[in-house]
């Protein structure tokens, strides 16, 4: 009796029943793989705070193969020759050797330092992105806050891991930082005491911003990304309107294989960037800087861009202090740079509840809006932007004063005007750019599109031809979800509207090549405002 053999079976179908067996993943695994993402180019602006994230971990892991988080003092002997024979922290020590002697250490340094300004970067270009669109309404208000976890981990991670070289520049920003504890009443004084341990500069800075920076923000930030990935991979994404495309569907590119295929060569993308940085612009050179020395200041010190507005907010605070019940307390370090962030960032994290609470817009919302389409918002968020870039001015104000040869005393009083007076100004004027768009929108949608074409009418006048919007942009020019549906009820076929030449003569419609007179105009189009 002949038998048959068996096909021999390949290794990784087999690996793949013999998990499913076990796990029951199949039925998961095929309902991710067929998730649907859009293609808006916008929506990648998360993927690069993720990518750089991931640059981080990787070049931060090799670096801390050779850095030595320790303050103890020891005698400088590495390839540096300006250096040589002086006393530094091993921190710095094991810094200048990173950037001297360790093979790749360099570059490796220079991108982890782009790494993280790109991070920073694309954090707050991503969380705009999500505020003037109105990604951040129901049911997404839990990501929102996320979002700002991550932004305020993001700065508290920055600032640790600018901090554990110990050169001069970046022993000024802990210098700071010591000042800012010492401003807050009562428990000022312990809190720096704790943290430093002992008076300044203390013996235990570095060591314990050491694991805080490669262990503990790391982790939790990692643990946020996690959830705020899992939340987007739940919920419905979101996707601006368009043909097709509603508050129950999603129109874009399945996971497999367009969308991972995109998402990889995009992360490759990303990294070239930061690789081609890290060996071609030179980043935070420590060597010119020197070891740190509590008694000296790095003259022109600047943070990072993402700390900025807080030095600029202590630069403009005018010099007050009080003294009440024997003590003193200096309303000048704390309110710019605790009072005023903390109020700064509580706003961010509840601005989708007090939205919500003040539009009394409750209801499930899956399509973007136009920044246009909701003035009030927009022109908050261009408002705050400006307070903030004046902020971050005037960070600078030292260095603009030394490059343009200006006061520096008329640079702080220009620009402390400037922080009350700029952002009421670009609210007004951005709330009128966004009403005049949403006409110039309801313009095209009435009237149509100039064609060029002159017609006589049969009572001898002449009136210009104008061409209904093509139907694929008609769902985009419409400002709101009941407009957009309208639209969408209407003739399926192009229709022209031609304005008569004069009042009361009514509105000619071309169909086929045919002009008919109406006796009214075209339905007109409700202005949004918000």
């Amino acid at each position: 009796m002949a038998t048959t053999k068996t096909p021999k079976q390949n290794p990784a179908v087999g690996t793949a029943i013999w998990v499913d067996d076990r796990l029951g993943s199949s039925n998961f695994l095929k309902r991710s793989l067929n998730k649907v993402f859009p293609d808006h180019w916008s929506f990648m602006l998360g993927e690069v705070a993720l990518y750089s994230f991931i640059v981080l971990l990787l070049s931060g892991t090799y670096l801390s193969l050779f850095f030595d988080g320790s303050s103890r003092e020891i005698i400088y002997n590495g390839s540096y020759t300006p250096l040589k024979g002086i006393p530094m922290s091993a921190a710095y020590a094991s810094t200048l050797d990173l950037s001297f002697d360790v093979r790749g250490g360099l570059i490796m340094r220079q991108i982890h330092h782009w790494a993280a300004l790109l991070f920073m970067a694309s954090i707050v270009v991503h969380l705009m992105r999500v505020y003037f669109t109105g990604a951040f309404r129901k049911p997404r208000e839990l990501n929102w806050l996320l979002g700002v976890g991550l932004l305020t981990l993001g700065l508290v991670e920055g600032f640790a891991g600018y901090s554990l070289p110990d050169d001069l520049l970046s022993g000024t920003g802990v210098r700071i930082a010591a000042s800012i504890a010492l401003s807050i009443p009562v428990i000022g004084t312990w809190a720096q005491f704790l943290v430093f341990g002992g008076e300044y500069p203390g013996g235990h800075i570095i060591e314990r911003l050491y694991p805080i920076h490669i262990l503990l923000v790391p982790g939790i930030i990692l643990a946020l990304i996690g959830a705020h990935l899992a939340l987007v991979w739940y919920q419905k994404h979101t996707q601006f309107a368009g043909p097709g495309r509603t508050e129950d569907n999603v129109v874009g590119s399945k996971v497999y294989p367009a969308y991972s295929a995109k998402a990889g060569g995009f992360f490759f993308l990303v990294f070239a960037v930061m690789a081609a940085l890290g060996g071609l612009a030179q980043i935070n050179p420590i060597w010119l800087y020197g070891p740190y020395d509590p008694s000296q200041v790095t003259a022109g010190s600047q943070p990072d861009w993402y700390i900025g507005f807080l030095d600029g907010s202590t630069r403009l605070m005018p010099n007050w202090e009080l003294r009440a019940l024997g003590h003193t307390f200096s309303p000048n370090v704390m309110v710019p740079t605790v009072v005023l962030p903390g109020i700064l960032f509580t706003l961010l994290a509840l601005y989708p509840f007090l939205e919500a609470k003040l539009t009394g817009d409750r209801g499930y919302h899956n399509i973007l809006d136009r920044p246009r389409d909701k003035p009030v918002r927009t022109a908050l968020g261009t408002m705050s932007i400006t307070f903030y870039l004046v902020l971050l001015l005037a960070g600078g104000n030292d260095i603009i004063a030394s490059i343009f040869h200006l006061s520096i005393n008329e640079i702080t009083y220009t620009l402390r005007a400037a922080l009350f007076i700029l952002p009421p100004i670009a609210y007004v004027v951005t709330k009128r750019f966004c009403l005049s768009l949403q006409r110039a929108d309801d313009d095209l949608l009435h009237h149509g599109i100039e064609s060029g074409t002159i017609r006589r009418l049969p009572s001898g006048e002449f009136v210009e031809e104008t061409v209904g919007v093509p139907h694929v942009y008609t769902t985009l020019l419409a400002t709101s979800e009941e407009r957009r549906q309208a639209i969408e009820h209407q003739h399926h076929e192009p229709v022209t509207a031609v304005r008569a030449g004069g009042p009361g003569k009514g509105f000619f419609r071309a169909r086929g090549g045919v002009i008919e007179q109406s006796a009214e105009e075209p339905p007109q189009l409700e202005t949004t405002t918000d």
